[in-house]
């Protein structure tokens, strides 16, 4: 009988070509800042995922904005988008009201409430910007953010 394995731990395993692979480098660094995000809204006894809080700029920056506008914009189906708009509903964050111009469509707009909120979790998340860009030079964060755009437009999705 041969000896056991002997255990390793996660930060000694061999990752062969994984570290090398930026597709793997980008999923490990955004599990470490989505796990940041929410420590972040945690500690301060707030709620929010990073995707609503891009959701609520987008809708407070684009009022009237339609569902179906919303849901290009952030890249996800309309089946994904609208159990994240009655989230942020049922906590009177924003609101959908028939759109003016298309009754079939919704308009999208905060609420005093969410705009409110809005203003804290923004707060927020600058800090924990600051943090997990504490690394970097304001220059290399620019060049850094440039340099994801240039990864996501050569992507075949959106």
């Amino acid at each position: 009988m041969g000896r056991p394995p002997a255990k390793t731990s996660a930060a000694n395993l061999d990752r062969g070509l994984l570290p090398s692979l930026l597709g793997y480098a980008l999923r490990r660094t955004q599990s470490a800042v989505f796990a940041d995000f929410a420590a972040t809204f945690s500690t301060a006894g707030a709620a929010l995922t990073p995707g609503e809080f891009g959701l609520l700029v987008l809708v407070e920056r684009n009022a009237g904005l339609s569902q179906m506008t919303l849901a290009r914009a952030l890249g996800i189906d309309r089946s994904t988008l609208v159990p994240i708009l009655d989230r942020l509903q049922a906590r009177s964050l924003l609101e959908r009201r028939r759109s003016p111009t298309d009754g079939r469509t919704h308009a999208l707009e905060l609420t005093p409430a969410g705009t409110k909120a809005l203003v804290r979790f923004t707060s927020l998340v600058r800090k924990h910007e600051k943090r997990i860009a504490s690394r970097l030079s304001t220059a290399e964060t620019e060049t850094f953010i440039s340099l994801l755009e240039k990864v996501r437009a050569g992507t075949r999705s959106i």
